[in-house]
């Protein structure tokens, strides 16, 4: 079967641009070209010319692996987006990637790219351990490789903060304005957390271009929201079937997409809003809430889940205990929401449980549960500070940190070991030393540094909550453990 490209016709009944692809100039680099900026911020620019047209294609570049480079550059940037969903599933052609760029070989075509006056936004995919941003401090972390490489040669750079400073400091010199820099990573406050890191980096090396950088580039503010699961080979099989052409790039994806963002764009920007964005003044109310249902419940089924025999999270809310028990933190976590206008809690909350339920997306929880300690704070612990200000209950925050910790042992109850992928993994192993009795767990992760809310394990009854939860976890399984803790919100 032949590949997609741009030479290939496309049966007339598949969503294909409406546009041609080549007459339209490039506007965006975007660094990560992972599956979820092709299922999310690619779509909406694909919208976005197809309906308003622009030179607002996207150069996008992979910093780590070169397999998305070997996926699109052969297929002229093409690929296929499967939206999977209760009542079927679509196929659409994605037209909007020009170029894809490899870190590891194409260093220089990527800062020229970069410094391109073409180039008026820089968007970024790479998840919080690809800034090399230190999360106490909110600077640049000289401890991280690459950061302390791009240090040492800032002409040559290698990584996200490296990249940026330097094409910025080409642009300033050859009086070029400033690309608009968006963070779209699911982070709290994400626009200012990559401002405080480029600014800190670039303090490092010239402090007037720091300042210059503080003054004149714009950093706003995103919520992302779109679950992508992992591709199988069933997404490239479904894909071949749909479009008549093998496709090394096909994602898959919900129906369901969501695009909150602050607007600042000071050189301009496709017409998002056309694909559903929404531009606002203030997107940290969004992001909140965001981040303590939907990811915060995430966090909580995966580990459970995984640890329970659950491969995916359709499969969770098939057991009534993990059901009931994720409800139970959906609106525990709304609990700790100011009040967002046009937006219902209880509604939001029941529109998560069915994305949650949909059988046709595959969405592993191993594949969620990585990264738990940079996930954690933002989705559990700060909101279980919230709720106790508020008098709130904290079992259900501290019952998904008695999971998280389970998780951390890295043995399922049938003794089978598993690999935590989180970047603080041998720091976690050699903090747990073997134990495997829940006091001493608890106390042992409880002294990972930058990991702990300032007064959380002081709150009067969470450690021994939390330690209480994990015991039962350890002494009786987690299954039997689930299915006490929901027996109890019954009774």
């Amino acid at each position: 079967m032949d590949r997609l490209d741009a030479s290939h016709a496309l049966p007339a009944s598949l969503q294909t641009p409406s546009y041609t692809p080549a007459d339209h100039g490039t506007g965006i680099f975007h660094l990560g070209l992972g599956a979820f900026h092709r299922a999310h911020q690619a779509v909406y620019t694909d919208t976005a010319l197809a309906t308003s047209g622009g030179d607002w294609r996207i150069v996008g570049a992979s910093l780590r692996s070169a397999a998305p480079v070997e996926e699109l550059a052969p297929q002229d940037g093409l690929y296929t987006l499967i939206e999977r969903g209760s009542d079927g599933t679509r196929a659409r052609v994605i037209g909007s990637i020009s170029t894809a760029l490899s870190g590891a070989t194409q260093g220089a075509e990527i800062l020229a790219a970069l410094v391109d006056p073409a180039t008026r936004i820089v968007s970024l995919t790479v998840t919080e351990k690809g800034y090399g941003i230190d999360r106490a401090t909110g600077g640049a972390n000289p401890a991280d490789p690459t950061v302390a490489a791009d240090l040492l040669t800032p002409e040559h750079p290698r990584g996200v903060l490296g990249f940026l400073v330097r094409a910025l400091a080409v642009r300033r010199a050859a009086g070029a304005p400033p690309f608009t820099v968006l963070c779209c990573d699911n982070l709290p406050d994400n626009g200012a957390m990559l401002r405080a890191g480029v600014v800190d980096f670039a303090t490092r090396l010239d402090p007037e271009l720091a300042t210059w950088i503080a003054q004149t580039v714009a950093f706003p503010g995103t919520m992302v929201d779109r679950i992508t699961p992992a591709r199988t080979e069933q997404t490239l099989a479904d894909a071949a079937s749909l479009i008549g052409l093998t496709d090394l790039a096909a994602i898959e994806t919900e129906p369901f997409t969501q695009w909150v963002i602050e607007d600042h764009f000071p050189t301009g920007r496709p017409a998002w809003e056309t694909a559903g964005a929404i531009f606002v003044e203030d997107v940290a109310p969004y992001e909140a809430m965001k981040l303590r249902m939907l990811n915060g419940a995430h966090s909580m089924l995966a580990y459970t889940g995984y640890l329970s025999g659950h491969r995916y999270v359709r499969d969770t809310m098939t057991d009534p205990a993990m059901r009931r028990l994720i409800k139970r933190h959906l609106l525990a976590a709304a609990a700790t929401l100011a009040p967002l206008p046009g937006i219902d809690f209880t509604a939001y909350a029941e529109a998560l449980c069915h994305r949650f339920a949909n059988p046709a997306i595959a969405h592993e929880t191993y594949q969620i549960a990585m990264d738990g300690t940079q996930k954690l704070p933002q989705r559990i612990l700060h909101p279980a500070m919230d709720a106790a200000a508020a008098g709130q209950s904290l079992r259900p925050f501290a019952f998904a940190t008695a999971g998280w910790m389970r998780y951390c042992v890295g043995q399922l109850d049938n003794g089978q070991a598993y690999a935590l992928r989180d970047p603080r993994e041998q720091e976690i192993a050699r903090a747990l030393d073997g134990r495997t009795d829940a006091s001493g767990i608890v106390a042992a992760l409880g002294g990972l540094p930058g990991l702990w809310p300032d007064g959380l394990q002081t709150l009067p009854g969470w450690s021994d909550m939390v330690t209480e939860i994990l015991s039962d976890m350890m002494t009786h399984g987690v299954t039997q453990t689930l299915q006490a803790e929901a027996t109890s919100l019954a009774d």
